[in-house]
């Protein structure tokens, strides 16, 4: 008798086909463990503050801790930048100074890695110093193409309501936009560019719209892992 539809698709839900050697004969094998547990992909979160744990990392963990939340599966590191030493590019043609930049790069080599949230404090409407030298050293990435498809999103934190946050979010997306990467959004009902946050008295506390585009922001990347990866 036939397999009723429901039937065959359950079955094929838990079985994988393999062909016996030398019959060409389809035959199910169960799945296995390897092949039914997700994978558990990284997300990396940079800070581009020098003031360590302040309102920028309590942005990136918002993103952080809504990614968890949207995906269980996934895995998230913040790493402050303030506490790595950075070079950037001096006079042509002179070497740079040795760096903590390769101990960087190679988490975001790491296979499991699919996915990078920047942020940074808005200085005069200006990315800070220290996620321009950043950036300037992902020249790294681009020989190879090493970020190609990898999830991109960004939050920016003012000292204001209007304090060039979507301005520092645009040149963060300007300088990885020829590295092929994939651009997260906020996810609706924000659905702007990235997290837009106001520091207040040194908190963020006070901004719900702010932390909801950050939340949001985490909501998207999840969604764009489940689209590309999974």
């Amino acid at each position: 008798m036939q397999t009723p539809r429901r039937n065959f698709l359950k079955l094929a839900a838990g079985t994988a086909l393999a062909v016996e050697a030398g019959t060409g004969i389809l035959t199910g094998r169960q799945a296995t463990a390897a092949e039914t547990t997700p994978q558990k992909y990284k997300v990396l979160a940079f800070s581009g503050s020098r003031r360590l744990g302040k309102t920028t990392a309590a942005g990136l963990n918002l993103v952080l801790d809504s990614l968890r939340e949207a995906d269980a599966n996934l895995e998230t590191e913040l790493i402050e930048l303030a506490n790595y030493e950075l070079h950037g590019y001096g006079l042509k043609g002179a070497d740079l100074p040795a760096d903590d930049f390769d101990l960087i790069a190679a988490k975001i080599r790491e296979e499991n890695v699919v996915g990078l949230v920047f942020g940074t404090p808005s200085y005069f409407g200006m990315i800070s110093s220290l996620m321009k030298i950043f950036l300037e050293r992902f020249m790294a990435f681009r020989r190879e193409a090493e970020l190609k498809n990898k999830i991109v999103g960004a939050i920016a934190v003012g000292g204001s309501r209007n304090g060039g946050q979507e301005r520092c979010l645009e040149q963060i997306w300007t300088a990885l936009s020829c590295q092929q990467v994939i651009f997260a959004q906020d996810a609706m009902p924000t659905a702007h560019w990235g997290g837009t946050l106001w520091n207040q008295n040194d908190s963020i506390a006070g901004d719900e719209f702010g932390q909801n585009t950050a939340k949001n922001l985490g909501v998207r990347i999840a969604e764009l892992i489940q689209v590309c990866y999974r």
